[in-house]
């Protein structure tokens, strides 16, 4: 790959990167499953949980609470390609949340996540998309009411 082409495929995969949590978050979280490669994974080795393929990325993302209220909050994203059309990356995140939000001003506290994700990326038609995302969380508690 040249210098471009490798700029080029890190900043897609960065875009994947964020755009995930811009979807779960302010968006629709069953389209989340779109980013993802038809065969792609979520993994939680932690709870040994995994989701695998679009179909059940879809219905997982989906099934989130309707009256959850969540923002996260991402850095150190790293992305290194390892060919035209792979790539991985490795990216920090903190997950600030409610459930049982009904509107206006929650007030702050703490995360209840703090953690970072592994992700692979592949290239399908043209197009990056997130082969597996692993998460990975040392800190982490229970999701207050609102």
């Amino acid at each position: 790959m040249d210098s471009l082409e490798e700029l080029l495929a890190e900043r897609a995969c960065e875009r994947l990167v964020l755009g995930f949590v811009h979807r779960l978050d302010l968006g629709e979280p069953p389209t989340v499953a779109e980013l993802f490669t038809e065969d792609g994974s979520w993994r939680w080795p932690a709870g040994r949980r995994t989701v695998e393929g679009r179909p059940a990325l879809r219905d997982y993302f989906g099934s989130r609470p309707a009256d959850r209220l969540s923002r996260r909050l991402m850095s150190n994203v790293l992305v290194t390609a390892t060919s035209p059309d792979t790539a991985h990356a490795v990216s920090y995140f903190s997950t600030y949340r409610v459930d049982g939000y009904d509107g206006g001003m929650v007030p702050a506290g703490p995360p209840v996540q703090v953690g970072h994700y592994e992700d692979a990326f592949r290239r399908v038609d043209g197009t990056w998309l997130l082969a597996s995302r692993t998460l990975h969380l040392p800190f982490g508690g229970p999701t207050p009411g609102a």
